[in-house]
């Protein structure tokens, strides 16, 4: 499995005044898929500090998977989709698609997540919220064919009618 980074975006984890929930959950999810978490990130909620983290862990190359968490609600702080919009040169919509539908089987409020996917050269970014109950089950919603995604991505040979990411 290839090497994948969380970034946990949350002004108060941030200043140190609630501890990270999310971020460790979300490594410790990838870890448990075989993917080897390089690197853990913590920002506030400021647009440009997302954006240099979102672009230094994707132009590094080493770092074909990154995951955030925080910041994909309504609050007027909230602008992790803002700072991957403005990254990304190509978005996978169906990853958010997805996440949404299966969060929506637990709760009406999954309609109010702005959370984005895209691509960075070799890189693809996916946005998940930040409470650590919501990202764990927006993650395992897509977990199992993000690899398939990257594979391609990657621009290896990929088995694409093979569906091995079934459960």
């Amino acid at each position: 499995m290839p090497n994948a980074a969380v970034v946990t975006v949350s002004d108060r984890c941030f200043q140190g005044l609630r501890p990270d929930e999310g971020g460790p959950l979300v490594a410790e999810m990838l870890t448990d898929a075989g993917y080897t978490v390089t690197e853990t990130v913590l920002v506030p909620d400021e647009q440009p500090q997302i954006e240099a983290a979102l672009i230094r862990l994707a132009d590094g190359g080493n770092c074909p998977l990154i995951v955030t968490t925080g910041g994909t609600g309504f609050a007027p702080r909230d602008v992790t989709p803002e700072a991957t919009l403005a990254v990304c040169q190509r978005m996978t919509p169906g990853i958010p698609e997805a996440m949404r539908y299966a969060s929506l089987q637990v709760t009406p409020r999954a309609m109010l997540s702005r959370a984005q996917a895209g691509i960075r050269g070799g890189s693809l970014i996916v946005n998940l919220p930040g409470s650590p109950k919501a990202a764990r089950e927006n993650l395992a919603a897509v977990l199992p064919t993000l690899a398939h995604g990257l594979e391609m991505l990657s621009g290896r040979p990929a088995d694409c009618a093979k569906l091995t990411d079934r459960p």
